[in-house]
């Protein structure tokens, strides 16, 4: 492996762990002291209260996905629709510098995993072998 090639499967290795941390603790604290709470904020912006659960179980399995680097593309996905739907409930009409930067990187970072996937030290690359890593290669080489 070249070292340009490292270095970007490197970069993508920090992106998905710091990522899916992310999410992983947004995800528990969705949880801590109750969902009730969650659910009461849900409610305040206009979103379903049953979806509170649901969307703290997505960080949190998301988030474990990233980190493991298991099915990386598909909790990509996952993870930028739920950041998309905060964008457009709880943060719509929050300036750019006020707070939503956060979730644009997130997003960002989010859709990154879900277009590039990531390689190295994954479990992607462990269980699907040579497919995972020559896809990478692949798209890294262009």
């Amino acid at each position: 492996m070249n070292l340009l090639r490292r270095n970007a499967e490197v970069g993508l290795l920090i992106v998905r762990v710091l990522t899916g941390i992310i999410f992983l603790v947004h995800g528990i604290s969705k949880f801590q002291g109750g969902i009730a709470g969650t659910q009461g904020f849900f409610q305040s912006v206009g979103i379903p209260t049953f979806l509170a659960p649901i969307v703290g179980g997505l960080e949190i399995v998301g988030g474990i996905a990233l980190i493991l680097g298991l099915f990386t593309r598909i909790a990509g996905v996952v993870l930028a629709v739920i950041i998309v739907g905060a964008l457009l409930t709880a943060k719509m009409g929050q300036p750019f510098m006020m707070g939503t930067e956060f979730d644009y990187l997130v997003l960002f970072t989010s859709l990154q995993m879900a277009l590039a996937g990531s390689a190295l030290l994954s479990l992607d690359s462990v269980i699907f072998g040579k497919k995972a890593r020559g896809e990478n290669r692949r798209l890294a080489e262009n």
